[in-house]
């Protein structure tokens, strides 16, 4: 409505009564004119399931004034009015004509003072960029399947049982640490930084830093640079998953992946169970037809190897050496067989020389010996034996040469020609001329 066709609405006001519709429609449209942006603080809240506005009440110290502001906006705002909160909005003034009550229409609202905070953080984001805490090639990779994993977020609260919910849902084997710390206040950041280094010294291999929606201010500590330096440092991949998807804190920026949520950030550290088992299926037919392939290729090379003159007749291999041997022993056995007759030879030659030497040698010794043969032969008790005498022996052997060297009784043996006879002695001979 323009100003012009307000004025003249007005003058016809004043010359005629209104009715009541008449008169709040025109301070409606007066009102919805408007644009102004105002600080106070929250008296109350009413946001109740099912409702498609957040109504509320902003006071000072002289005033109070009801405002709404529909869903849509609300969340895209980031803030989450609570009692006692300052807030700065911007809106219009509306009519509810049906009650006749005023309201204030947000059209935006933040914290009392978040324009300076922004400041502040974007002035930090920016430092920290330029030393290289938010480049891509710094991150660390964030894989899919890890067997222990850190959480830290606050103990109460519904986050906490949102991630271990997931985690259960998707791959319930993965051991899970929760390091419950604040995460609201000025000491939140020195708690977090404890609380990741506690994950590390526990062994976990990644480390999910979560926590639910809040205004601006409320995740004031994830913009800490403390708190960024230390996600920057950790050995271990640092997934964050801070407030919604609108809400981008310092700590998303260094972090190794940044998670739209809580639950989102649970679901990236962790595989779908069915996709795991789809994805080991395929694994496992993907090996199957590689080791089909490598067996059918080394299988016709063993073929091929199979089929070698060499494999099928081993001694082929060997034939010209088996030859040569064959050939080497035919001519070493006649070389040895030439050479044993040739050394036969020698030595039946050798042996004839030495036999005509010994018998010209010895010849000269026959007669002598046998003369002396001939004398032995003469003398020798076998000679007189033959003649028909006698040799008496004792029983040690010693020659009987005298009838005293026996007594009667004793066994005496008497050696003739052709043997020998056991004899008794039953007298001496010269005992019994004596008598």
């Amino acid at each position: 409505m323009r100003i012009s066709d307000m004025t003249s609405q007005q003058g016809a006001a004043r010359s005629r009564p209104l009715t009541v519709s008449q008169a709040l429609q025109t301070a409606k449209q007066s009102l919805e004119f408007i644009t102004v942006s105002l600080i106070g603080e929250v008296s109350e809240v009413n946001a109740k399931p099912g409702y498609k506005a957040v109504y509320f009440t902003v006071k000072d110290d002289g005033a109070s004034l009801p405002c709404m502001m529909w869903l849509n906006r609300y969340r895209s705002s980031g803030v989450r009015f609570r009692v006692g909160q300052r807030v700065e909005l911007t809106g219009r003034f509306t009519l509810y004509a049906p009650k006749g009550r005023m309201n204030f229409d947000v059209f935006s609202a933040s914290a009392a003072g978040e324009g300076d905070l922004r400041r502040q953080v974007a002035q930090r984001a920016r430092l920290l960029q330029d030393e290289g805490l938010m480049d891509a090639a710094r991150k660390r990779a964030v894989g899919r399947c890890y067997e222990h994993i850190g959480v830290v977020t606050s103990p109460r609260g519904a986050v906490v049982y949102d991630v271990m919910r997931t985690m259960r849902r998707r791959f319930p084997l993965t051991l899970l640490s929760v390091a419950g710390v604040a995460v609201e206040g000025k000491d939140a950041p020195a708690a977090m930084i404890e609380a990741l280094q506690t994950c590390v010294a526990a062994g976990c291999q990644a480390v999910l830093l979560v926590r639910g929606g809040g205004s601006f201010e409320d995740l004031m500590p994830f913009n800490d640079e403390s708190l960024a330096r230390a996600i920057a440092a950790c050995p271990i991949p640092v997934v964050t998953g801070i407030g919604h998807e609108p809400d981008t804190t310092i700590a998303d920026m260094v972090s190794d992946f940044r998670a739209s949520t809580p639950t989102a950030a649970a679901e990236r550290v962790t595989p779908d169970a069915d996709a795991l088992a789809g994805d080991i299926a395929a694994r496992k037919r993907a090996l199957d037809t590689a080791a089909d392939r490598v067996l059918d290729r080394f299988g016709g090379m063993l073929d091929r190897y199979a089929a070698r003159p060499a494999l099928r007749d081993p001694r082929s291999m060997l034939a010209t050496d088996l030859m040569t041997l064959d050939a080497m022993h035919d001519r070493l056995e006649r070389v040895l067989h030439d050479g044993l007759r040739r050394d036969a030879q020698r030595l039946d030659s050798i042996e004839g020389r030495l036999r005509r030497t010994g018998l010209d040698a010895i010849a000269p010794f026959d007669h002598a010996i046998a003369l002396r043969a001939g004398r032995l032969h003469d003398l020798s008790p076998l000679a007189v034996l033959a003649r028909g005498y006698a040799v008496a022996r004792d029983e040690r052997g010693r020659v009987i040469s005298s009838v005293h060297a026996v007594e009667a009784g004793e066994h005496i043996e008497v050696s003739v020609s052709d043997g020998s006879l056991r004899c008794t002695v039953d007298c001496r001979a010269a005992d019994r001329a004596a008598e």
